[in-house]
């Protein structure tokens, strides 16, 4: 069965990141992406595994993943972010990337924030579940691409999949500062060889598909992640965290960022 498969690789991908570490954190939103991963993890971990979730006061993904940590039964560490040093790492980051794509500056602000929290609760290793979205068509451009048919799906997953290999790299120089290694268990390439094999359909039905990642979420809930959790939309990490709204802001009223972006540009 595909879906056992699937479920055997998922599992052997995070068993390749884990060393010898006391213990190791999961970057948690709650949703199904990163509650499959912290489920699988704990019922082969136990106590090993951490829950670390990051945001502005009272954002969705904070208290999202407060929900369903709870419910998963997983000890589990948040952090807060306040405009103060919101607007320092902002500065940091922009300084120090060589891009300007607003996306990738937004996760690497979020990755800097996880790995201060993996930092402060002495962890260092934390997993991510990058490259579900990417490989099992979990963003919604993926329903405009299909009109367009499987051949240009696939090679639209290319291009996501190319772009978040780039972005692994960028967070990586962030998140070494704190001594933190932060590893994708299914952007590795005997991973991301076995995603592409699985047919179109079990991941998106159609144009008019808002949920997708059908295969993922049948595996969420054999393993009983929490319904809520398996079923959730998708909603991305800096919408979530409202990580988007704050930068959009800056750069509307600080000409010092927002030209730094338009230097970026230039070269």
């Amino acid at each position: 069965m595909l879906s056992l498969e699937l479920l055997k690789k998922i599992i052997d991908s995070i068993n390749d990141c884990i060393g010898r570490e006391d213990y190791f954190g999961i970057a948690f939103s709650g949703g199904i992406d990163s509650s499959l991963l912290a489920k699988i993890s704990k019922n082969i971990y136990k106590e090993k595994v951490i829950l670390l979730s990051i945001g502005f006061p009272f954002s969705h993904d904070l208290e999202f993943s407060k929900k369903m940590a709870n419910e998963l039964n997983m000890i589990h560490f948040i952090y807060e972010i306040h405009n103060k040093e919101f607007n320092l790492i902002v500065n940091k980051v922009i300084d120090n990337l060589k891009c300007n794509n607003i996306s990738h500056i937004e996760n690497c602000i979020a990755f800097y924030f996880i790995s201060i929290l993996s930092y402060l609760h002495g962890c260092k290793l934390v997993l991510t579940a990058n490259g579900f979205d990417e490989l099992f068509c979990g963003y919604d451009k993926y329903r405009q691409v299909l009109i367009q048919g499987q051949e240009e799906l696939k090679n639209f997953m290319e291009q996501k999949i190319k772009n978040e290999l780039t972005l692994v790299d960028e967070i990586d120089n962030f998140s070494k500062e704190f001594n933190v290694k932060i590893k994708q268990p299914f952007l590795t390439p005997s991973f991301i060889d076995f995603a592409k094999k699985i047919p179109i359909e079990k991941k998106i039905l159609s144009a008019n598909d808002h949920l997708r990642k059908h295969i993922l979420r049948e595996i969420a809930v054999s393993l009983n992640v929490p319904i809520e959790s398996a079923m959730k939309p998708k909603k991305a990490l800096q919408y979530g965290t409202l990580i988007h709204k704050n930068l959009i802001n800056i750069i509307n009223t600080d000409k010092n960022i927002k030209l730094k972006l338009v230097t970026k540009i230039n070269h």
